[in-house]
């Protein structure tokens, strides 16, 4: 049966003594790992969570992560995925509109003040919330703040200590994971897998990818609160070969893990690669990587990848998304390195169809005419959670999910992956909707208006720039502005500037008055980035 509790039982079955995790450098197996997913699956039973509840975990890497997602999984339960870099303000609304009743968090974390951040969050937004479990290893907080001090508070190092659940309530066509991915709305939309789309993805990526046959571990260092993470992650477990799971990311760590666990598969992001290459003095830091399947975010990709190359690191091209998982598609490793590191490739599941519209006539396109990507396949979403109108909105009558990027097919039955179609943001690796920001930024008591836009700076990082129409007698301040969005947002999303105008460049259309914001972006990068307007 397709579903994640079967693919751990097939495991724990098959490879039970065989090392699935290493994490602090201590190997957990893959019967230990299952047997946390029914212990995880005790605790939240008790707790009074069933089929569809929801409980959302804000938690950096760690096998507990895995065991509450698995639980969720037994139970027929939905594990809402809260980003470790949301601020306040995103996290209670997720909370809020997912309905989540449990929050499983990890306050002592090194890098992140979760509870500061809950203290200024939206009491009113957290008031469905019943249950704080915290995470701990061994830094135990007792300062609760008010915004959650009605909630019950429990710890899971102790919780998990329950007998395995012996039950499973799990089936191929019940959501488990939701991802959040902002679109053309003021709110990140909820994209709800089901069991069968995650289990089935995990084991077409790990023998697509080669982690089946490559006999040595994955390195998973990307957040398992993202798509990309997550979807690695369970790739590696299907596998059947251990994977090296760390909280955080460290180039010069990720180099000595690589060496000390035969690490041979690593996905990352482009900074990520370029870190380890300004960090380590070694000739080749990744010796025995086969590849590293990334995509260009932020950096000069192929400098970056030229010189990835030239230090022993075979970079190639992925293309993914919250709505069909990552990993969906692999360029093929033995391209000339410009075609290899391009977004796009072939799908990896022979079941999966890529084809391409004209977004203006609606005709389907040939190979090299650039259109609309429109996806089918077994890791395609169930839906947009609790939002059918969304949900009809994104696919068409015969079942292909409309991606929102532009591309195109190839002679040799590829496709490439060229650039969003609309306005959407990529910051800081994340896709993010300008109008969430805007909103943001005109919930300041001064301003009247915003627009956002997204500009390639001259470190070569996309980041967002702000326009602003000021209300009637306020006096614009670029740095209260700027300390709004950083108080309520995720620091990728914050402009890095704020401009003030009379108005916005507008043009007449059929359909009515149109802002330019192809103007707003010229305007933007002779501004911040210093070329001169032309």
């Amino acid at each position: 049966m397709d579903t994640v509790t079967a693919l751990l039982a097939d495991l724990s079955t098959g490879h039970g003594a065989d090392t699935a995790i290493i994490y602090h450098d201590q190997p957990i197996s893959f019967a230990e790992i299952d047997d946390l997913g029914r212990r995880a699956a005790t605790m939240l039973a008790e707790l009074g969570i069933g089929e569809g509840d929801r409980v959302a975990l804000w938690l950096p890497n760690a096998p507990a992560y895995m065991a509450l997602c698995l639980g969720c999984c037994r139970l027929g339960a939905i594990a809402v995925a809260v980003n470790t870099r949301f601020r306040s303000s995103e996290v209670s609304d997720i909370i809020s509109r997912s309905g989540a009743e449990i929050l499983v968090m990890w306050p002592g974390f090194r890098e992140i003040d979760f509870l500061a951040l809950l203290a200024d969050a939206d009491a009113a937004a957290l008031a469905g919330l019943k249950t704080l479990i915290l995470y701990d290893e061994g830094q135990k907080v007792d300062d609760i703040p008010g915004a959650v001090s009605h909630c019950r508070r429990l710890d899971y190092n102790d919780l998990i200590q329950c007998a395995p659940y012996t039950g499973d309530h799990a089936s191929p066509e019940a959501g488990c994971n939701i991802f959040t991915t902002s679109g053309t709305t003021k709110a990140p939309k909820f994209v709800l897998h089901t069991q069968g789309s995650i289990a089935r993805h995990a084991r077409l990526v790990a023998e697509g990818f080669g982690y089946s046959t490559s006999n040595g571990a994955l390195l998973q260092m990307m957040p398992l609160c993202g798509v990309f993470g997550y979807t690695q992650i369970m790739a590696g477990l299907a596998s059947a070969q251990p994977t090296v799971l760390t909280a955080s990311f460290d180039p010069l760590a990720t180099v000595e893990l690589a060496a000390r666990h035969n690490v041979v598969n690593f996905n990352a992001t482009d900074d990520m690669i370029q870190s380890i290459l300004d960090a380590s003095p070694l000739d080749q830091p990744l010796p025995n990587v086969r590849f590293v399947g990334s995509a260009a975010f932020a950096t000069n990709y192929a400098e970056l990848a030229a010189r990835a190359e030239a230090r022993g690191i075979k970079m190639v091209g992925l293309y993914g998304m919250s709505e069909v998982q990552a990993l969906f598609a692999l360029q093929p490793v033995d391209l000339p390195l410009l075609q290899r590191i391009a977004g796009g490739g072939r799908p990896i599941s022979a079941q999966s169809e890529v084809r391409v519209r004209d977004p203006e006539s609606g005709d389907l396109l040939g190979p090299g005419q650039a259109g609309e990507l429109e996806l089918k396949g077994p890791s395609l979403m169930k839906e947009y959670y609790l939002n059918p109108e969304a949900t009809a909105e994104e696919f068409t009558d015969d079942g292909f999910l409309r991606s929102g990027d532009l591309g195109e097919l190839t002679e040799d039955g590829r496709f490439l992956y060229l650039q969003r179609m609309g306005d959407v943001l990529r910051l800081g690796g994340f896709l993010t909707s300008p109008a969430e920001i805007e909103s943001h930024i005109m919930g300041h008591e001064t301003v009247a208006d915003s627009q956002v836009v997204g500009v390639t700076t001259a470190e070569g990082a996309v980041r967002a720039v702000g326009f602003v129409i000021m209300n009637p007698g306020a006096i614009f301040d670029e740095d209260v502005l700027r300390q709004h969005c950083l108080d309520t947002l995720a620091r990728f999303k914050a402009p890095v500037r704020i401009f003030a105008l009379d108005e916005f460049p507008t043009t007449q259309s059929a359909n009515g008055t149109k802002i330019q914001r192809a103007e707003l972006r010229r305007m933007a990068e002779a501004r911040v980035v210093g070329e001169p307007a032309s």
